[in-house]
């Protein structure tokens, strides 16, 4: 049965359709005061859920996710952050919500596309790099910032970034927060595709395009095989995810967070 996606629902997203028969969802996750997205309390929230409600519709064949602004994502609200230092229930709480995000972007039926322009962090960076095709603009500036910021890079990181481009690439920019550009991310399997910035989301839309067009059976049950590649990494997420989380107890994440709001070098 058909469950129509109601956009009122979520308040940091942008929800509009395109494609063939209206079936490609555009996603876009809205920009603070036209910079970045960031990923507050109620940011942080719809983003681990949209996944659900892509796989309910059934007249959705393929979701695209971008950032609208600068950039793609700029990570976490340091606000967020904060809280989840100062409060063991807010930290519980966004545990699950970081549990989900990454579960339900494998588990979405529907196939994901990504266009990631600018900076790529956080919680965005986390879909975008899950997305069943992750395209990148060359001068995108993708960051997995943990352990800057003093904690455990565990919310998407382990899963999937030595799949993607092997455990030896994967330490050298999670353990050093080294930033990648798009077309760096390409040459090393990091994302599917780099493109010139100005092609980024006729790129998208068009391969989004293709996907809604295909055969939904054959490309939702392929997905869902080669998933399992991450679903066997499971223990490792979970693992790393709670690494992380009680890193936000320690005081290591109050310096950085410090040093991120007076713009120096932590101090750990």
């Amino acid at each position: 049965m058909t469950t129509t996606i109601d956009p009122s629902r979520y308040t940091t997203l942008n929800l509009t359709r395109r494609g063939p028969e209206n079936s490609v969802l555009d996603i876009q996750m809205k920009a603070a005061n036209g910079k970045l997205p960031t990923a507050g309390h109620e940011g942080h929230r719809e983003l681990a859920e949209i996944w659900r409600d892509v796989s309910a519709d059934d007249s959705v064949r393929c979701a695209v996710l971008r950032g609208e602004g600068r950039g793609f994502s700029g990570g976490g609200d340091l606000g967020l952050v904060q809280d989840m230092a100062d409060d063991v229930e807010i930290r519980h709480r966004v545990w699950k919500e970081a549990r989900d995000l990454v579960y339900n972007v494998i588990n979405c039926d529907k196939p994901i596309v990504s266009a990631m322009h600018g900076p790529a962090v956080g919680a965005g960076l986390v879909a975008g790099m899950l997305a069943d095709i992750s395209i990148a603009a060359r001068g995108a500036k993708i960051v997995d910032g943990h352990t800057r910021l003093g904690v455990a890079a565990g919310d998407h990181a382990a899963i999937i970034w030595p799949l993607l481009c092997g455990m030896a690439k994967a330490k050298y920019y999670l353990l050093l927060c080294e930033p990648v550009s798009g077309e760096e991310a390409e040459r090393i399997g990091l994302v599917s595709l780099a493109v010139d910035d100005d092609q980024l989301l006729p790129k998208a839309y068009e391969v989004a395009d293709k996907l809604a067009n295909g055969s939904q059976s054959a490309i939702r049950w392929t997905k869902y095989a080669l998933n399992n590649w991450l679903r066997q990494a499971g223990p490792t997420f979970d693992a790393s995810l709670a690494l992380e989380f009680m890193g936000f107890g320690g005081a290591d994440v109050r310096e950085g967070v410090a040093s991120l709001r007076e713009r120096r070098a932590p101090k750990f």
